[in-house]
């Protein structure tokens, strides 16, 4: 099963890097990504045999159309279609991990409560990269039960500057 999910993230990834859009797409599918981890009736649903094939492409349209690239959005609609929708989070971390692999870099994932300009992006990445001594490709998830703050996690490492964790601390010392 994990060697159809690497076939179906080199597939995605040559497709990508064919069409000359590697960065959007791996930018894109890693929103994808997260959003399917977020909603368990969404995967549910994109990944329910009882709806008929054309159906599920139909919902990937309609949620992607206008929000994501040509594409990227066919490309959904490819592992929707082959039945590995379960897996499409799974595929897609691949997907962004060899696309990084590629350039030498290390994935970063930051979690804010709110969208952040490129400045402020650079300088996470930065920071991240003196911090485990790799450069950085940061991916970042605008997550409103941050609070405010940031949750940042490069590999094994992770580095929690919220506002919540620092209330979970306090409350544990007191």
């Amino acid at each position: 099963m994990t060697d159809r999910n690497d076939a179906y993230a080199a597939a995605l990834f040559e497709v990508a890097r064919a069409e000359g859009s590697l960065e959007t797409v791996e930018d894109e599918l890693f929103r994808v990504a997260r959003t399917l981890e977020g909603s368990e009736e969404l995967r549910a649903t994109l990944s329910d045999v009882a709806i008929p094939v054309e159906r599920r492409q139909a919902i990937v349209e309609q949620l992607l159309g206008g929000r994501a690239s040509a594409i990227t959005t066919a490309l959904v609609s490819f592992v929707v279609a082959a039945g590995r929708s379960k897996s499409l989070p799974e595929i897609i971390d691949r997907l962004v991990a060899r696309a990084a692999q590629e350039r030498h870099e290390a994935v970063g994932e930051v979690r804010t409560a709110y969208p952040i300009d490129e400045a402020r992006r650079q300088q996470l990445a930065d920071a991240l990269g003196l911090a485990t001594g790799k450069h950085v490709s940061l991916k970042v998830i605008v997550d409103p039960s941050v609070l405010g703050g940031v949750v940042a996690r490069v590999g094994d490492t992770v580095i929690d500057g919220t506002i919540r964790h620092r209330l979970d601390q306090l409350r544990e010392s007191l």
